[in-house]
């Protein structure tokens, strides 16, 4: 039996979850709150209570996925429990973020480009990163980019009027819908290649106000205030992410995975979503 093992079960993972569930697979996936094990029960995932002892669960995982951040001292999962780097899982998943490789000033960058990152969070990915591969564990790292989907869109802000168009000339962010990344998870898990990192992101790097001009043509709306970065009035987490502008290639999870994207721009995305709430699916 394929048991799946998710550490730091949240919005990436549940995609994933959901295709495995259907499949069959038995997921197993940690959670701090006692409060959301009824929820991943509900989803047909068995919940571990963290922090708890996870020799139970880790003697019967035959995969792990690592979706949790680090933190100052490194990955959270192999410093409270040393146990998980003698696994004998057969494929371990780690999310890891485009934002290892620092800013390119929108030049592109690939699997193989230098990891030099310029925020605390990408320097923390990359000292996790080094961590698991210590391990000598079976490790596929995954770098992801903007993530969006279900109830992680602009359509909200454009309907009250909150969305801005914030402009700084030659920004560029890459994105990716959550079930283009179950897909190159799951993909991974069927053609394993353990040591390999994988960019996943979508076909088309753009600024982040097309993005929002976008979503409320679709809507039918005028198109949100346009702001100049340095009036915008940003928090240090939103500044931090206009401080790195770079295209990311993906062309490894189409020639490697013989991964098709889904949505492999956000026009495809957005339809789709707005399609998606329209219907009460």
């Amino acid at each position: 039996m394929s048991v799946l093992l998710s550490l730091g079960h949240g919005y990436t993972a549940s995609a994933l979850s959901r295709r495995l569930v259907a499949r069959g697979w038995t997921v197993i996936g940690t959670t701090r709150s006692a409060d959301k094990a009824s929820s991943l029960t509900a989803s047909g995932v068995e919940p571990l209570v963290w922090p708890t002892d996870p020799g139970a669960a880790l003697s019967r995982a035959t995969h792990i996925l690592v979706s949790a951040a680090p933190d100052e001292a490194g990955d959270p999962f192999l410093r409270a429990a040393p146990a998980l780097a003698q696994s004998q899982a057969g494929w371990v998943g780690y999310l890891s973020t485009t934002g290892v490789y620092g800013d390119h000033k929108g030049g592109w960058v690939d699997e193989e480009t230098a990891l030099t990152p310029g925020t605390q969070r990408g320097q923390q990915r990359v000292v996790a990163e080094a961590e698991w591969r210590a391990t000598g564990l079976p490790l596929h790292i995954f770098r992801l980019a903007g993530i969006y989907g279900p109830g992680r869109g602009p359509f909200e802000k454009v309907r009250d009027g909150t969305a801005r168009r914030i402009i700084k000339p030659g920004q560029v962010f890459s994105r990716i819908h959550v079930e283009d990344i179950a897909q190159v998870l799951e993909a991974s898990i069927r053609q394993p290649a353990p040591g390999t990192a994988y960019n996943v992101c979508d076909d088309d790097p753009a600024p982040p106000e097309d993005v929002i001009s976008h979503a409320a043509r679709l809507l039918g709306l005028p198109e949100p205030p346009a702001v100049p970065f340095d009036q915008a009035n940003l928090g240090p987490l939103a500044r931090s992410f206009y401080s790195e502008s770079k295209r990311v290639r993906n062309d490894r999870i189409k020639s490697g995975l013989g991964v098709r994207l889904s949505f492999p721009t956000y026009r495809e995305g957005l339809t789709a979503l707005l399609a998606t709430e329209r219907s009460g699916a």
